[in-house]
């Protein structure tokens, strides 16, 4: 088994101590003392490395006779929604003006820090800031398609206009009144939400026509990447889901349940001339094969440019979608990946064996 997952018991063992989540949907550890199984960023408490064992797959635990972790939940996709977050979360949809108490949130049986908690854990700002968020980012798209502010500020349940309109500067920088119709500099508004996946939660950001932003939420360096397109676009971000976004994570669940092979999605991808020309070659990158650095510095005719090849793999905003993974050294060893190697040995694998029951 630990032939397979190319990890050694002390790199499993450190990882899951570390509560790494970048190894979720890598390998899964069972304690032999409890009869649990949990995913390797379980809150849980570390047992001693001598009462645990390891598996590639859940399945595998469950045939060993371990049964699934209660915090965790490794029978679940990473950063699934809760049980008991998913009826609030469907009448926060139905009413999406509605100002929301901590009374309202009780009567659903939930204490509101707990919903706060999981708001922060997950999309990085309270529930409350959240709700706002969402309401201003519906009144945006109402504004852009000449809707008068008025009717705007209270359908997105604001009681006063003077209100609505100091929360909508103070969120978009600019007054309800600048984001008219083609008004000239009005910046860009990018919907942001999670898509899930076996390797753990992406964040998708798009507009109306593009999608500008695919990477995994625990990157390293996933504000800075934000900042730079801030900047590039002249562009704010705003919880919320759009038709791009949808069809996004359609094609990738088709992707990991070995259905797709190639995606067509619209995407917006900005950086330098040279950047571009890796990104380019990138798109070009078979499913199930792999290249190397000096291939694409050969390709774009900038043979001793291999490092600033795997810089700009790096910078590559568009995890999957622009196959970075793909990319290996000349001696076949991985390197150089913003969601983690080990993401990048696993998706390597799974286009293997996509490849292989296909042939």
């Amino acid at each position: 088994m630990n032939t397979i997952l190319k990890l050694s018991v002390d790199e499993m063992y450190s990882a899951s101590k570390r509560k790494d989540s970048e190894y979720d949907g890598v390998f899964f550890l069972a304690v032999k003392t409890t009869g649990i199984f949990c995913r390797p960023s379980c809150p849980a408490r570390m047992p001693l490395k001598k009462n645990v064992e390891y598996f590639r797959t859940a399945d595998e635990a469950m045939a060993a006779g371990f049964r699934a972790c209660k915090k965790c939940r490794p029978l679940e996709i990473a950063g699934a929604m809760p049980d008991w977050l998913i009826d609030l979360v469907r009448h926060l949809d139905r009413e999406p003006g509605r100002n929301w108490t901590d009374q309202d949130v009780r009567k659903f049986g939930v204490e509101p820090k707990r919903v706060r908690r999981w708001f922060q854990q997950n999309h990085g700002i309270t529930f409350h800031a959240y709700l706002r968020s969402r309401r201003l980012s519906t009144a945006l798209a109402q504004l852009t398609i000449g809707t008068d502010a008025t009717q705007v500020a209270f359908d997105a349940g604001f009681e006063s206009l003077s209100g609505f309109r100091d929360a909508f500067q103070k969120w978009f920088g600019q007054t309800p009144g600048a984001a008219k119709p083609d008004s000239k500099g009005n910046r860009v508004t990018l919907q942001v939400t999670r898509i899930l996946s076996p390797l753990g939660p992406l964040l998708a950001a798009a507009d109306r026509h593009h999608l500008c932003v695919l990477e995994f939420a625990d990157r390293k360096n996933l504000e800075s990447q934000f900042n730079r397109l801030a900047q590039i676009l002249n562009c704010q971000f705003c919880p919320g889901e759009n038709p791009i976004i949808r069809k996004t994570a359609k094609q990738l669940r088709e992707y990991f349940d070995g259905d797709r092979r190639a995606f067509d999605l619209p995407v917006l991808i900005e950086g330098t001339e040279f950047q571009k020309a890796v990104w380019s070659e990138l798109r070009q990158l078979s499913f199930g094969k792999t290249c190397s650095y000096e291939s694409i510095a050969n390709k774009i005719g900038r043979p001793n440019a291999q490092r600033a090849v795997g810089r700009a793999n790096s910078d590559n905003r568009m995890s999957i979608i622009l196959p970075c993974h793909r990319v290996i050294r000349s001696d076949g060893q991985l390197s150089g990946y913003g969601g983690g190697l080990r993401r990048k040995q696993w998706l390597l694998d799974h286009e293997r064996r996509v490849s292989n029951a296909s042939d």
